[in-house]
């Protein structure tokens, strides 16, 4: 990366290589702390002997509305998913807004109302914000960031440097469904489609999942930008492993195969909002599937691999047709401005 002459790009904000290069080359070193070297989704610390959780995620997305939800629901599903992923229960949330002079007050109104509501389904009140106007032109529409904190139980430690050799990887549901449904209303993009975004709040899942497979499951995360792929390459880089999935076992709507199909894209790279990739022990992967299929965001879940031996630290696929190919970590997104 060229830290004299080079300029953010787009691919920068992807989830991909080149997000995680801006990350190591000049967030990494600026705020460096032994909480932000746990390289996980959320930063776990110690608050009078309870083990706390603590994340934040910016929305950008185009358009603010979509198949199945819109920005406010997306920003408050989102940052409770990022503290599930530790494990945590969450507790609390903020959100802070910047809004371009000149954005219908209609609009914000409805993305607050439906903010409100995702919160209040979640059992996770938003108890703190703010707000900041900026002139036309200066924005694009609203932007939103939200932050949130959580609890960890005892027992459980979740990390995605605990995986190894012979673990299963278990993903949730279908891939894939975020993006297509986002890509069926942008500008340009001339199909039609009946899938809606997946996005979803999965802290109750979570917390069925370690009740059924205590001290089993090594660690979570939710494939969100860059897709499944991004995530896989993440933690066998984090935990210094290989990954080998079966094509065949991950499931994927027929509808967002036929629309990956005709633009051109691989549902393994596009964006979800609500599904997870667990990682656990082998002898707990058929009892921990079992018990996501009793909840109506695991109905679909799957054994989809195993982590394997591999100092390159690649993630390998195997093939309907029989082959193996490399699941590559893309250098930018398929899809900008995804969430």
């Amino acid at each position: 990366m060229d830290l004299i002459n080079g300029k953010v790009e787009l691919m920068h904000g992807s989830g991909g290589r080149a997000m995680g290069e801006l990350l190591k080359e000049i967030f990494f070193p600026a705020f460096d702390n032994e909480y932000l070297r746990q390289g996980n989704d959320q930063a776990l610390f110690p608050v009078s002997g309870r083990r706390m959780v603590m994340t934040t995620d910016s929305h950008v997305i185009s358009p603010l509305f979509f198949p199945g939800g819109d920005i406010g629901k997306l920003a408050v599903n989102g940052t409770i998913n990022d503290i599930a992923m530790g494990g945590a229960v969450p507790l609390y949330l903020s959100a802070g807004f910047i809004i371009e002079e000149g954005f219908p007050l209609a609009d914000l109104q409805k993305i607050a109302l439906s903010m409100g509501k995702a919160a209040k389904d979640a059992g996770v009140p938003i108890v703190t914000g703010d707000t900041k106007v900026v002139e036309k032109g200066k924005g694009d529409g609203v932007f939103i960031n939200t932050a949130g904190v959580g609890t960890v139980p005892e027992g459980i430690e979740l990390s995605g440097n605990k995986p190894r050799k012979g673990d299963a990887i278990i993903l949730s549901g279908t891939i894939g469904d975020h993006g297509v449904a986002v890509l069926s209303c942008r500008e340009g993009m001339e199909f039609t489609t009946n899938v809606v975004s997946d996005t979803a709040p999965l802290h109750r899942l979570v917390r069925a999942m370690v009740a059924a497979a205590p001290g089993k499951i090594k660690c979570l995360r939710d494939p969100t930008r860059g897709g499944l792929s991004a995530v896989l390459n993440e933690l066998a880089t984090q935990a210094k492993t290989g990954m080998l999935i079966k094509e065949k076992s991950v499931p994927i709507l027929p509808e967002v195969k036929a629309a990956c199909d005709f633009l051109g894209f691989d549902a393994f790279n596009l964006a979800n909002e609500g599904k997870l990739v667990a990682i656990c022990a082998p002898e707990a992967a058929d009892t921990l599937v079992k018990a996501m299929h009793h909840s109506p965001l695991g109905r679909q879940a799957a054994v989809i691999g195993e982590v394997v031996d591999d100092e390159n630290h690649l993630v390998r696929v195997e093939t309907v047709s029989g082959g193996v190919r490399v699941m590559d970590w893309l250098y930018g997104d398929q899809l900008p401005r995804i969430c």
